[in-house]
């Protein structure tokens, strides 16, 4: 079980760290909404590496048979991987843009609230807020958990459907390998 924990979860943590990478180093102005659903998107992807965990798993070393608790601390186990190659990822792409992700986002937020028609006490207050956000993020004993928070849920939700679904041995039944 601990091999396909690792094995899945490193596949799925790579699937969501490459094209984050390649997007952030590559494309370092873009915009938050549009690198949120992205972001999403990915990591969606990525844990559909959970799914096929839990089936190889279920079909090849159990005999097509998984019980909902073992498939779902499976499925935690693997999301538990991912997003642990998802921090160290993360925390990658920032050493080698020289930690100013922060920098762009509270820039990029702050211009939105601007471009909003949002002035005065109120838009201080904010550019306050994401100030200390800053400084806040600079920790890593804040920034890691909350990196790991990004991903988790999603894996979280994906593993408690694919419990659900994969108990049910009629549910995409392993097929038998033909004869040659």
């Amino acid at each position: 079980m601990l091999r396909t924990i690792v094995l899945y979860g490193v596949l799925a943590g790579l699937v969501v760290a490459v094209p984050m990478f390649s997007l952030l180093v590559f494309f370092p102005h873009h915009d938050t909404a549009t690198s949120q659903v992205t972001g999403y998107s990915l990591m969606l992807l990525a844990l559909s590496f959970v799914f096929v965990g839990v089936k190889r798993y279920r079909d090849t070393t159990l005999g097509g048979v998984i019980k909902f608790l073992p498939a779902l601390l499976l499925g935690l186990g693997i999301s538990i991987v991912a997003g642990i190659v998802y921090v160290v990822s993360w925390e990658i792409v920032l050493a080698s843009t020289h930690y100013e992700f922060m920098d762009g986002y509270v820039a990029n937020m702050i211009e939105q609230q601007r471009a909003k028609g949002v002035g005065g006490a109120e838009l201080e207050a904010f550019i306050a807020q994401m100030e200390q956000m800053k400084v806040m993020y600079a920790n890593p004993l804040f920034r890691l958990p909350m990196t790991f928070i990004e991903i988790f849920p999603v894996g979280l939700i994906v593993s408690l459907i694919t419990a659900i679904l994969l108990r049910n041995r009629r549910f995409m039944p392993a097929r038998p390998i033909p004869a040659a």
